[in-house]
């Protein structure tokens, strides 16, 4: 398993700061000896509108000098537009499939090969079945689109922010809906925690589909910041032939951090409990 980290918390998504230019996290991540870096598609970092093919290309061969693997893009949920595929707005809902194609070019153009879906949310007045209907429907429009490209499509369940898809079992009846080969599953442990449910079992409902996974404490702390045993889920996933990405998602939910503590203690963290879970199975 490769370790990644989420540059939400050095872009401008959801909060506002602390902000730095992708140009700057790159290098940053990769001294510490990350593998892997996961953009959201947020300014200052990997807008699309706002990437010409010249600045595309230099990030593209940054990333290359310095070793590291985008492990996966997300068009950011939130914000004026919303991206919400499950919006009651004929208009947003073609927005949001629109702006995440872009999102999935642009992963592409970076060496990308997983996308992330954060399936929208319904909104009152809107019926759950309906929403679910509109949801399955711009999915499956965003993985034909993902499927030309060579990029896999991973859906994230998260209870937290949203309510339409929120357990691991949702995940996978929209992939089932869905029907395509190159959309898959993933999970994020802070939303696991969140229902209050055991990661390991997350390992064991969706290890057939299971394309990326997340890790984050409670609080969105960052991994071995609280009690939660991450060893129990990276055996579970080693047992379960994973060999994926571990993508920690940290510290972008408010302002009072700081993005290189917080990476340089989950990745210290996790590759202590990788060397350990390596030499105990």
């Amino acid at each position: 398993m490769k370790l990644s980290f989420s540059a939400a918390v050095y872009s401008s998504a959801p909060t506002w700061l602390p902000a730095y230019p992708i140009e700057v996290v790159i290098p940053r991540l990769a001294a510490m000896g990350y593998d892997g870096i996961e953009i959201v598609a947020a300014s200052p970092h990997a807008y699309p509108a706002y990437l010409d093919d010249a600045r595309r290309k230099s990030l593209r061969g940054l990333l290359d000098r310095h070793g590291l693997t985008v492990s996966g893009m997300l068009a950011a949920p939130g914000g004026g537009p919303g991206n919400n595929v499950a919006s009651p707005l004929p208009e947003e809902r073609t927005g949001a499939v629109r702006h995440t194609c872009e999102v999935l070019e642009l992963c592409s153009q970076l060496g990308g090969e997983t996308l992330i879906f954060v399936a929208g949310w319904r909104i009152y007045g809107v019926e759950e079945e309906r929403a679910w209907s509109w949801t399955c429907e711009c999915l499956r429009e965003i993985g034909r689109a993902a499927e030309a490209l060579g990029i896999t499509v991973a859906i994230e369940p998260t209870p937290a922010d949203s309510n339409i898809v929120e357990s691991g079992g949702d995940a996978l009846r929209l992939m089932r809906e869905v029907d395509l080969p190159n959309v898959k599953v993933m999970f994020d442990t802070f939303h696991v925690l969140y229902r209050n449910e055991v990661l390991s079992d997350y390992v064991e409902e969706l290890k057939q589909h299971l394309r990326y996974v997340h890790l984050a404490e409670r609080g969105r702390l960052a991994p071995g910041d609280g009690d939660t045993d991450f060893r129990s889920v990276i055996a579970a996933l080693k047992d379960a032939g994973y060999n994926g990405f571990l993508t920690v998602e940290a510290g972008f939910n408010r302002r009072d951090v700081d993005p290189d503590a917080v990476a340089r203690r989950a990745h210290d963290y996790l590759r202590s409990v990788l060397r350990d879970v390596a030499t105990r199975h």
